[in-house]
């Protein structure tokens, strides 16, 4: 279950946002869970809001002295709405000064509240992907994930298939690995999957008869990836010769694959010898790319046909 606590967002974020914790420290293991954001329609983080009131309220001078001018009346009925919204923390955006009564709301609620140098907007900016990054729904599948041209291309097959031997083709090549064995995936926006490589694995491809290769090493800094966004599925299937010939030799429907609620490309390239399987990996990244551009192949040549056909019927 993704989550972090504020110590966690403070120490991760201090230095780029000119952090300070003024109080409630020692509330700091407070936690933001993903699964009780989703569950309730309060933003993640956002202006100090009390209709519809943030996890992470931040407070610039304008709401600063909408709280000063408020009635004792008004103010306290607000401030009870904020105490019932179970906020994790305040952010106090500029260095503003923060209102006596935002201060006793922290304190009786053991609220972080935490200081920065920079504007609100500059606060929201930077933290808003950080947290969608570290809160994203996360799941790991067991693959190989490469950027081929461009593009997140994770390797899909059963053990001793030669999913890594591909792979260190594909860098030999000029490609870049992300991930070998384990590939982390986050679902960081509606219809996007982000992989990356578990720190342990980082920069490492196990290759049978070789052992482990550090690929940063061998090939360069160019050689690796940090992360990459998923878009497409390679798996190899390995076939007998009577399979082989039973494939479909023009596929119409495209095949996909459901990771996270998210549809994947997919394409299965069966293994046989004397097959290269780098080149084919290449020509099935091209292909899609031209067929995200609207360009499909395999229609163009039955259209074709098609018409063809057509004139030989009319003759």
């Amino acid at each position: 279950m993704p989550q972090i606590s504020i110590t966690q967002l403070f120490e991760e974020n201090k230095e780029k946002l000119g952090l300070t914790w003024k109080a409630g420290r020692d509330n700091g293991d407070k936690q933001l869970i993903d699964e009780t954001i989703s569950q309730t329609n309060q933003g993640v983080i956002g202006h100090l809001n009390f209709v519809h009131p943030n996890w992470i309220q931040v407070l610039s001078s304008e709401e600063a002295d909408y709280l000063n001018q408020l009635d004792p009346e008004s103010l306290k009925y607000n401030m009870q709405r904020l105490a019932k919204s179970g906020m994790s923390c305040i952010i106090a955006a500029a260095d503003v000064l923060i209102p006596d009564c935002l201060s006793t709301l922290a304190d009786s609620t053991h609220t972080p509240v935490l200081c920065s140098e920079r504007s609100s907007l500059e606060v929201m900016w930077l933290l808003r992907p950080y947290l969608w990054r570290v809160l994203a729904p996360s799941n790991s599948v067991h693959g190989v994930l490469l950027d081929v041209l461009g593009m997140g291309v994770m390797i899909t097959g059963e053990s001793g298939v030669g999913k890594s031997e591909l792979a260190l083709e594909l860098v030999s090549r000029g490609h870049g690995l992300v991930a070998d064995d384990v590939v982390e995936l986050n679902r960081v926006a509606p219809e996007t999957l982000e992989g990356c490589c578990p720190d342990m694995l980082r920069d490492f491809l196990e290759v049978r008869g070789l052992g482990i290769l550090n690929i940063r090493i061998i090939f360069g800094e160019t050689a690796v990836r940090r992360r990459k966004n998923l878009k497409l599925i390679v798996h190899l299937q390995k076939a007998s010769s009577s399979e082989f010939s039973a494939l479909e030799r023009l596929p119409i429907n495209n095949v996909s694959e459901d990771i996270m609620g998210i549809s994947i490309r997919k394409v299965i390239i069966p293994v046989a010898a004397g097959r290269n399987l780098a080149v084919l990996v290449e020509a099935a990244v091209r292909n899609y790319v031209l067929q995200l551009r609207g360009m499909d192949s395999t229609k163009s040549f039955l259209e074709r046909h098609e018409q063809e056909m057509e004139k030989k019927r009319i003759k």
